[in-house]
């Protein structure tokens, strides 16, 4: 299982928010670039990046600093923000990033996502951002009322083999995953899952690794002091999937 972890960049600056509520914002680091090192050192090679004003705004601003992370650090960037065209995802990866996902606009625009699969493969996801079971857009604001394994089902069906799952009351809560809702999205897909939200400590982990999944996202609990990133990269297992 892959481990990944977070940062979210808004206005240049390392935060974090709290079930994505832009209101919560904090900063947690003073430099992203350090703190991509200090995963490395850690043993990780994967990192997932979200450009928050990207998400707002649909602009590159924090362009800069991804592309410091993918020159410096050697980590395979995860990208996720504000991603809602065939020319946003040509300028993503021109900056050096591995995979990007897709996140609002796989709702409103499933032809984008189809063509994205067909021009780019496993170089996309999608992002599955639910509360209560049903998806939510626009930095989680608006409710599409779909349900979430329906969505997952559909974007299956267009050929996307990676979902990063995030229940969003468990987010940057340090509550524990939502592993009820990724074992009924286990059942209900086979693409790759990612889980994102909530995991806290190693002990959580080491359950999302049993569960099979292929990968893990780690935010608060990393800058919460709360996890132990290197071992949780060793619970993992071989990173290089």
């Amino acid at each position: 299982m892959i481990i990944e972890p977070a940062i979210d960049l808004k206005d240049g600056k390392v935060v974090r928010l709290l079930k994505g509520d832009f209101d919560t914002v904090h900063k947690v680091a003073e430099d992203p670039i350090v703190t991509a090192t200090a995963f490395a050192a850690a043993g990780a090679k994967y990192i997932h990046m979200v450009d928050l004003d990207g998400a707002k705004s649909g602009q590159r601003s924090n362009a800069a600093i991804v592309q410091r992370v993918a020159d410096q650090t050697g980590l395979k960037i995860e990208l996720g923000g504000g991603i809602r065209s065939m020319s946003d995802l040509e300028a993503v990866f021109a900056m050096g990033v591995d995979r990007a996902v897709i996140g609002s606009a796989a709702v409103t625009d499933p032809d984008f996502v189809r063509a994205a699969v067909e021009a780019y493969g496993d170089r996309i996801a999608v992002g599955v951002d639910a509360k209560d079971g049903k998806v939510k857009t626009a930095g989680w604001i608006e409710d599409s009322g779909l349900d979430y394994l329906a969505f997952a089902q559909s974007m299956e069906a267009l050929g996307v083999r990676t979902l990063i799952f995030t229940d969003i009351d468990t987010d940057g809560a340090l509550s524990g995953p939502s592993y009820a809702r990724l074992e009924a999205l286990q059942r209900a897909v086979s693409c790759r899952i990612i889980a994102s939200g909530g995991v806290s400590n190693n002990a959580d982990i080491e359950r999302l690794a049993e569960m099979g999944l292929y990968g893990a996202i780690i935010g608060k609990a990393y800058y919460a002091g709360t996890i132990d990133l290197a071992q949780a990269v060793r619970t993992g297992g071989e990173q290089e999937c």
